[in-house]
């Protein structure tokens, strides 16, 4: 199970009603978190979530709105006496970022580990899931992410009984390890049937639609997508300031076959994103506009 929670929702300034931009997961016992905004830590007490499980946090770019809130983080995290590592990632420039950010938390009591993307895309292994960063179309280098948790094929009892594979080691090779014995070498293979579907989650803002997002949602259970304008007469300055309207998210949700869509990244005009979702729903019925706080549990299919 995954469990996300969209915890701001807005884009350039933070409102009463709406922190800036920021979401988290949280999986096995550990948490990430994609952009930091102003008004994430509030937002993470707000839900109820820890900060002591993150480990790793992503940055689509480096604008205030997405990076603002990580100082005031960091030096929550060094109070709380964290030794654990933490682990950055971004496009590049991250560690020249983040070191002139941290001229008010220069001492913290844990070790930052950063990890710059290269290229287009790069895919990181974690943690238990995989995290791939795509390259979108904004003003300044920015990217989007996607995240996957693989599901293993089902233990086959018939087939570890005629391969003679002692009881004993059913739940090692079940939990993809593999085996040396003096009979030779068991593998996971073995025993189990083909991998089932995984979750699958994507996150992407700031940005003009791209066919590398469509690409990367593929098949997503959610996929969170700005909207930063539901005005239909916003249509040139979303193309002007490279962003996404409403309806082109709700495209790419379509064209991308994802299964349920989340809006996000509001500009502070837009006060009541709601009023224009039935328009969006003709393109993409299973479209939703994002607030703060949204949470949703992913769960492996039976």
């Amino acid at each position: 199970m995954l469990d996300v929670c969209l915890l701001g929702s807005g884009g350039m300034m933070p409102l009463p009603y709406r922190f800036l931009t920021a979401l988290m997961t949280r999986f096995n016992g550990s948490s990430l978190l994609i952009d930091c905004g102003e008004g994430t830590q509030v937002a993470v007490k707000e839900r109820g979530w820890s900060f002591k499980p993150i480990d790793v946090i992503c940055f689509t770019h480096y604008h205030g709105d997405h990076i603002s809130g990580l100082p005031g983080l960091l030096l929550t995290m060094g109070n709380a006496d964290r030794r654990e590592p933490l682990t950055l990632i971004g496009p590049k420039g991250l560690e020249r970022v983040v070191s002139c950010l941290r001229v008010i938390a220069p001492e913290l009591p844990f070790p930052i580990i950063y990890r710059e993307i290269e290229g287009p895309e790069q895919t990181f292994e974690m943690n238990g899931y995989r995290l791939k960063a795509f390259r979108v179309n904004h003003n300044v280098l920015c990217y989007g992410y996607t995240l996957e948790i693989d599901r293993a094929g089902k233990f086959d009892v018939e087939r570890a009984r005629s391969q003679n594979i002692p009881q004993r080691y059913w739940s090692r090779l079940q939990g993809g390890e593999t085996i040396e014995t003096e009979e030779g070498v068991l593998t996971p293979d073995m025993v189990l049937g083909p991998p089932r579907k995984g979750i699958k989650l994507t996150y992407t803002t700031d940005t003009r639609p791209t066919e590398s997002i469509r690409r990367n949602a593929e098949g997503s259970d959610l996929f969170i997508c700005e909207g930063m304008y539901g005005e239909k007469d916003k249509a040139a300055k979303a193309v002007e300031y490279k962003h996404m309207t409403f309806y082109e998210a709700a495209e790419t949700a379509r064209d991308a076959q994802v299964r349920e869509m989340w809006l996000t990244h509001y500009s502070p005009s837009l006060t009541r994103p709601e009023q224009y979702m039935n328009e969006v729903k003709k393109i993409f019925p299973a479209a939703k506009a994002g607030k703060d706080g949204m949470s949703a549990e992913l769960m492996f299919e039976d």
